[in-house]
């Protein structure tokens, strides 16, 4: 999988958390859960559909395409992991899900697999 950068993992992963939460995905829904503005989410989401990431429907409903799902699948799972590791080893929730949306980010496949295969022998 290429690496597309914080950024776009996190919009990506804010669509699918988003699809899970209402029937249909807009500009301002992303804007609002990830606390940046209206034209800033316009922008990104142009270049997200224009790299075939998403798809942005004639209401203007905005989907992720199985490329971008996969991402937002293994992005979200990696926040979720880490969100649940921290907590468990005693850091507050906020701090450990804030900590992990920053680690989610910046290890390869192969540390998060190792990571996960020593966590579950350990704990």
């Amino acid at each position: 999988m290429k690496d597309l950068g914080q950024s776009r993992e996190d919009y990506l992963e804010a669509i699918l958390v988003l699809s899970q939460q209402i029937s249909s995905v807009h500009n301002i829904d992303i804007a609002s859960y990830l606390g940046f503005t209206k034209s800033s989410v316009s922008t990104a989401l142009k270049h997200l559909k224009k790299e075939g990431l998403i798809d942005i429907s004639e209401s203007r409903a905005i989907t992720l395409t199985q490329t971008g799902k996969d991402i937002a699948a293994s992005t979200y799972k990696r926040h979720l992991f880490f969100t649940e590791m921290l907590t468990k080893i005693g850091v507050n929730p906020q701090v450990a899900s804030e900590d992990a949306c920053r680690l989610e980010h910046v290890i390869s496949e192969e540390t998060f697999r190792a990571i996960q295969e020593y966590y579950k022998k350990h704990s």
